[in-house]
């Protein structure tokens, strides 16, 4: 991912939003043309609602490149997703792995993703979540790789500490199943809680991030975030375009 024309938005940051045309329209004012829609806004198992919502964002010429974040428990209507993402022309499937589940279900994904050629990434969310953590990723990979690598979500990974969580060292251990970049940055209180803040001014190493993704020609999807202010999300996602924009070209 070299310049803004390649990023793309996170539906989930327009949560209170349920009209999919008042999205595209806050896409649009950004200046951007790409998003990855979470199930807030679409059903992917209801593919005649889902096309509908697609020709939504046709018509205001913003592609949709990614859906998710979808958690698989190896249900046969998860193939659904996968359909879903054709449907779009979307290559990608942010994703998690259930804890009691995954030893059956990541052999099922990846033969979906054989089958409709769509790469799964893994998004890593947080300690307290499965898959959050540097080793159980590290070993969800090993077994999925590689129709199933990471979606890397640099917020969330701060998250865990800062022994492991340095996300520059995540792109460098990952960086041949890196299929995707969540944009995010956190400040932390005192307690160890979480807070959304433009990135660039909370713990992201932003320059070091970038020019890790750029040694290793980062070519996956890229996805900007932010969560902090669900109701008028617009300005600050413009602050955080300005902050990425020396990095991005």
């Amino acid at each position: 991912m070299k310049t803004l024309t390649d990023l793309g938005v996170q539906s989930f940051c327009f949560r209170d939003f349920k009209d999919n045309a008042e999205v595209a329209a806050k896409v649009s004012e950004l200046g951007l043309n790409k998003i990855e829609v979470c199930g807030v806004h679409a059903d992917f198992n209801d593919l005649k609602s889902w096309k509908k919502i697609l020709k939504t964002y046709e018509d205001n010429a913003i592609s949709v490149v990614s859906i998710g974040v979808q958690t698989f428990t190896g249900e046969d209507s998860e193939e659904a997703w996968f359909e879903s993402a054709i449907m779009a022309g979307a290559k990608h499937i942010s994703a998690h792995f259930a804890v009691d589940s995954f030893t059956k279900t990541i052999e099922k994904v990846r033969n979906w993703c054989q089958k409709y050629e769509v790469k799964i990434g893994i998004h890593n969310h947080g300690g307290y979540a499965f898959g959050g953590q540097f080793e159980v990723m590290t070993h969800l990979i090993e077994l999925g790789s590689p129709e199933i690598g990471l979606c890397l979500d640099t917020a969330w990974c701060l998250q865990i500490g800062p022994h492991q969580g340095k996300p520059e060292e995540w792109v460098e251990t990952f960086h041949e199943n890196l299929y995707g970049v969540h944009f995010k940055d956190f400040t932390f209180d005192s307690n160890g809680q979480w807070h959304d803040t433009v990135i660039g001014e909370g713990n992201l190493d932003f320059p070091l991030f970038m020019k890790t993704l750029h040694k290793h020609n980062f070519e996956g999807i890229g996805i900007l975030e932010f969560e902090g202010n669900p109701s008028n999300p617009v300005p600050e996602l413009k602050l955080c375009l300005e902050k990425m924009r020396p990095y991005l070209g």
